[in-house]
């Protein structure tokens, strides 16, 4: 086999049990990724988080591709060359997208009797936008609807894609600005809250302060008060 080590180097053709021995001394799996060439090729690797990065990468090309959706318009036989152009215009934007559009024109009453118009208009829709779609289903007539189903052409539905991860960059590029101004943020209050915990203990110690020391001068008027009895009453026990 071929081996490729950890770093992408390539180490040369060797057997499977120099291989085996040697991912084993590095602490590394070995993994065969290219099981047709001759001779295979082999790679050293952590295979569990090969896995993961693979399955990421998976969820993360699910997540830029966009799901094309049906958009439906509907006409009518007796509809105005000037709707039918703003009707147009509105599958224009919807193409652009990436999305699909469906237009029905719809048959009444004796209407029924002549089919050809409404195929004529939407063959004039359908050439109106051939720069950017392509015709998935003609104009077909079920019942009393004659339908035309129109895709974006592969230019514009690989822009509309390229459009669509842009967007979704630019939408994990501020999720992940806002997380790291809400983690910056947070010591900030921490620190904000300290000082205030810490001002409120210093004025509770202040106060604390205060109250004995107007307990000390409490007792140093008994101790005053105290002195005074006994002066009175030292004449008093003379006698």
């Amino acid at each position: 086999m071929r081996l490729i080590d950890e770093n992408g180097t390539q180490v040369g053709i060797i057997g499977i049990r120099e291989a085996l021995a040697l991912a084993e001394e590095r602490g590394f799996d070995l993994v065969e990724v290219a099981p047709n060439a001759v001779p295979p090729v082999c790679r050293l690797l952590d295979y569990g988080k090969f896995r993961y990065e693979q399955s990421q990468k998976e969820r993360e090309a699910r997540r830029n591709q966009k799901q094309a959706d049906l958009k439906q318009i509907r006409l009518m036989p007796k509809t105005a060359e000037h709707d039918i152009t703003t009707k147009a215009n509105q599958a224009k934007k919807f193409l652009l997208q990436g999305d699909k559009v469906k237009f029905n024109v719809r048959f009444r009453g004796r209407e029924m009797a002549h089919p050809d118009i409404g195929r004529k208009m939407l063959e004039d829709i359908a050439e109106q936008l051939r720069d950017i779609a392509v015709v998935e289903q003609k104009p077909l007539l079920e019942g009393r609807v004659l339908s035309l189903l129109l895709a974006p052409n592969p230019r514009v539905l690989k822009a509309a894609q390229q459009a669509q991860k842009e967007r979704a960059k630019l939408a994990r590029t501020q999720e992940a600005s806002e997380e790291r101004l809400a983690a910056a943020a947070t010591p900030e209050d921490d620190e904000d809250l300290d000082e205030e915990t810490d001002l409120q203990g210093d004025e509770f110690d202040d106060e604390a302060d205060l109250q004995d020391e107007m307990l000390d001068d409490e007792e140093l008027d008994a101790d005053e008060f105290d002195d005074e009895d006994e002066q009175d009453l030292s004449p008093r026990l003379k006698k």
